[in-house]
């Protein structure tokens, strides 16, 4: 778990919970800050934002983007293979309206890593950096800072926004570590398909009027004067609380924070087009964070694992995915977003090639498939091979640091820069900094 003190975990709703007049005023960076931030790297950003679909569990390749219909029964399994727009590449049979755009995004069928449990793998893809110790498959843990966590630390937000959102729920190693609770996940947890979605705790309570927040607004600024014992100290637990009110009263006093959030907005052949469920609409209100502003939105959908019955899971899954993602992606180049707008879907590792005795497939961080759309990525690109039977990544091998650089730099964040703990130590960002080329554009 994250080395942190108590108070510092305090959640924003619960700071906002200890009374809306003692919410502070101040704001993240502005939009214009950000990016004279990133420009002092040298690197030349391909994108403002980036929405990253967490398939939470492991994925299987074989079922997804990489079928292997020449291989023995037992490794192909019972899906067959269909044709993509792409000449001589070739999708399972569920991903039909991914297969129809294949020219607009591109795959990445080559990266492996050799962290076979759930905890070590989402920490290795989520950051850059492998585990420093074991760690077991149901772990949270956090050793390194996060890609949207790093995105919230150099980038920031414009509107009074988090620069770093997650829905439903924080993925096992999606947390900040050492550059403080200001740039964890500000979570969504409400179903955006219930008629009754509304972020919580972040719209002014019509008991309190604009006048008295306004004056407790005031109240809790003039006691802020007031010199704090190490008040610069970045793991001051008091400091995060501080953090948790300013972004609260941001984001109900910011017309554009509450007009992202208002997902009604939407018409209904939207909605429609997106899926009527769960990940159909926090794809939707993900789009909406992004023409807010928000540079790092992940979307954290479970329940990936699949060690039995595979293949009757997939045939009720696969198909909602499938068109929302293919609706995202559409829908994005249709705004005219998906030149600054990353999408990337992918799990913390790929599916054993055998299926197993109960119907399933097992845990394989050998070979993986990653969509990687937007952002200047070249479309109808598809990025190294795995072998004939899928077993493992054999051409223009990559690793989860090559995966995680590629982001950075998309964005321009550079990712040999050092960060320094609050105790002074020295953390390079990531050990290898040179992203997928295929991918630069």
């Amino acid at each position: 778990m994250e080395n942190q003190p108590n108070t510092a975990k305090m959640s924003r709703r619960n700071c906002l919970k200890l009374g809306l007049g003692s919410l502070a005023g101040g704001g993240l960076a502005s939009a214009l800050q950000a990016k004279a931030f990133a420009a002092k790297s040298g690197i030349r950003s391909q994108a403002d934002s980036c929405i990253l679909i967490w398939l939470d569990g492991g994925p299987t390749h074989y079922e997804t983007f990489d079928p292997k219909p020449d291989a023995p029964v037992e490794i192909r399994g019972e899906f067959e293979a269909i044709k993509t727009k792409l000449p001589g590449v070739y999708y399972s049979k569920h991903m039909k309206r991914l297969a129809a755009i294949a020219d607009k995004y591109a795959m990445v069928r080559s990266i492996r890593h050799n962290q076979g449990n759930h905890g070590a793998g989402n920490h290795y893809m989520m950051t850059g950096a492998p585990p420093r110790i074991p760690v077991g498959c149901g772990a949270f843990v956090s050793f390194h800072p996060s890609l949207g966590a790093t995105t919230s630390h150099q980038l920031g937000a414009p509107h009074g926004m988090p620069a770093y959102f997650s829905l439903p729920s924080m993925t096992r190693s999606g947390g900040p570590n050492f550059l403080g609770q200001k740039h964890g996940p500000f979570v969504v947890a409400d179903d955006p398909n219930r008629s009754s979605f509304r972020v919580r705790d972040v719209v002014i309570p019509r008991e309190l009027t604009d006048s008295r927040f306004a004056d407790r607004k005031q109240l809790r600024a003039q006691v802020d004067r007031m010199v704090r014992i190490n008040e610069e100290a970045a793991a001051d637990p008091a400091l995060a609380v501080d953090e948790f009110y300013q972004q609260g009263y941001q984001l109900i006093s910011s017309p554009e924070a509450q007009k992202a959030f208002d997902i009604h907005q939407e018409s209904d052949e939207v909605r429609d087009k997106y899926g009527r469920h769960a990940l159909g609409q926090r794809a939707l209100l993900s789009r909406r964070l992004v023409e807010a502003g928000v540079p790092f939105i992940t979307i954290a959908e479970g329940g990936w694992d699949h060690h039995t019955d595979i293949f009757n899971a997939l045939n009720k899954r696969l198909p909602t995915f499938d068109a929302t993602i293919a609706t995202l992606i559409e829908d994005l180049e249709e705004r005219g977003m998906l030149e600054r707008t990353m999408v990337i879907v992918l799990g913390e590792f790929g599916r054993t090639p055998k299926i197993n005795e109960r119907g399933g497939r097992d845990h394989w961080s050998s070979a993986m498939s990653v969509l990687f759309a937007g952002g200047g990525t070249p479309g109808g690109v598809v990025v190294g091979a795995t072998d004939r039977q899928g077993y493992s990544a054999i051409e223009d091998v990559l690793s989860p640091e090559n995966f995680v650089s590629t982001i950075y730099r998309k964005l321009g964040i550079d990712p040999n820069m050092v960060l320094y703990t609050p105790q002074g130590r020295p953390a390079h960002l990531v050990s290898n900094g040179a992203p997928i080329s295929q991918l630069m554009g």
